[in-house]
């Protein structure tokens, strides 16, 4: 079963700077950030910065045909003395039809390889989760064909979300290997925060040691005054915008949001912070909070709204007439959570869907009594 995404990828960056390679990897998982840490290493120990125009290599299974990127891989380069290919679009090798012939292609080459080449196969169409029994059906079905097929002959790079502890751990540890001390309750707070998206939380940790500069230490405040406040103030916008029904700027704020940082990359982490303050909304509003002197009693510690979004997360709740309004938004967006663990081709488009169904009033069907009368 996959094991942790921190253990797979030290595993892989020990081969890569030993150069004890296979022909072919393939790295399976939806995880953004161990999949850097996996293409860093290769940079860092096998492709040359002055060589890598001619070194490295991006294919797509959906734009290139793979026997086109294997006879290219055997030929060995005038240029460069070590090539790299990074091979995306593997779900397409598992689509309709028989793919027989592109595996043997595969396994034909793994046989006679070039030894001055290394295939990289990116399967980011499978998520797995941190608690592997928590899978999603589907994935451990893909999961399975890629080892029964690719597996045989690649080496597997399995791309693991991380528990919550483990990120924790590693953010305290990161901090300390650029000799700065994060508090334990500020490391659980950005993990928190952020839905344990490790590629928000390294960029914004390298944001909070810049912060703290000669201080070298990072405190609970800094975290909501550089992390919270900052993500939380558009993510306020957002959800005015949201809650006024507002499609237009509800669009406008999501592309400026998705331009900024990690982009697209974030996309579940920026879901993971707007289901969160939409469960807030719900506690606001069945404990009939209505000004900011009674907020702090309604939510308890750990999931408090910063001071400055107070009146209007309040505001918003007030907008929604019922709990089934705010629970709907809740449904739709684990939906979109579900899509976008699913690899869709845009994660952007997701999100703008997203945000025309939440921005949109729900849709009253009439009694059943009256439906039954309706023509067919």
């Amino acid at each position: 079963m996959p094991r942790s995404g921190f253990s797979q990828t030290e595993r892989f960056e020990a081969e890569v700077s030993a150069r004890k390679l296979r022909p072919a990897y393939i790295l399976v998982g939806d995880e953004a950030f161990f999949r850097r840490r996996c293409r860093d290493a290769i940079l860092k120990h096998l492709v040359p910065q002055d060589l890598r125009e001619f070194s490295l290599y991006e294919f797509d299974l959906t734009e290139t045909d793979l026997g086109e990127i294997l006879d290219r891989a055997r030929t060995p380069s005038l240029m460069a003395p070590f090539q790299v290919f990074f091979i995306r679009g593997v779900k397409v090798l598992y689509g309709r039809g028989s793919h027989k012939e592109d595996f043997d292609f595969i396994g034909q080459y793994v046989k006679n390889p070039n030894p001055d080449a290394l295939l990289i196969f990116i399967a980011d169409h499978v998520s797995i989760p941190a608690d592997v029994r928590r899978m999603d059906m589907q994935d451990k079905e893909r999961f399975e064909r890629i080892r029964e097929t690719l597996g045989e002959f690649c080496g597997i790079v399995e791309l693991a979300r991380v528990e919550e502890s483990d990120a924790v751990r590693w953010t305290v540890d990161s901090a300390g290997a650029q000799e700065v001390k994060i508090d334990s309750d500020a490391a659980r707070e950005l993990v928190d925060a952020l839905g344990g998206d490790m590629t928000m939380i390294s960029g914004e940790l390298e944001k909070l040691i810049l912060y703290v500069g000669e201080r070298k230490k990072i405190t609970l405040g800094d975290v909501e005054t550089m992390v919270l406040a900052a993500k939380q103030r558009s993510l306020y916008e957002l959800t005015d915008a949201i809650s006024s029904k507002d499609r237009p700027k509800a669009l406008t704020i999501l592309d400026a949001i998705l331009s900024t940082g990690d982009g697209e990359e974030a996309a579940i982490g920026h879901l993971y912070m707007l289901a969160r303050t939409f469960r807030q909304m719900l506690v606001i509003q069945e404990k009939n909070v209505r000004d900011s002197r009674t907020i702090w009693q309604a939510l308890w510690q750990g999931f408090r709204v910063p001071p400055f979004a107070a009146d209007d997360i309040i505001r918003q709740a007030r907008r929604y007439k019922s709990r089934r309004e705010i629970t709907r938004a809740l449904r739709l967006i684990a939906r979109a959570d579900l899509a976008l663990r699913s690899s869709p081709p845009s994660k952007r488009l997701v999100l703008e869907n997203l945000m025309l169904d939440l921005a949109s009033e729900p849709k009253v069907l009439p009694p059943a009594w009256q439906q039954e009368e309706l023509p067919v």
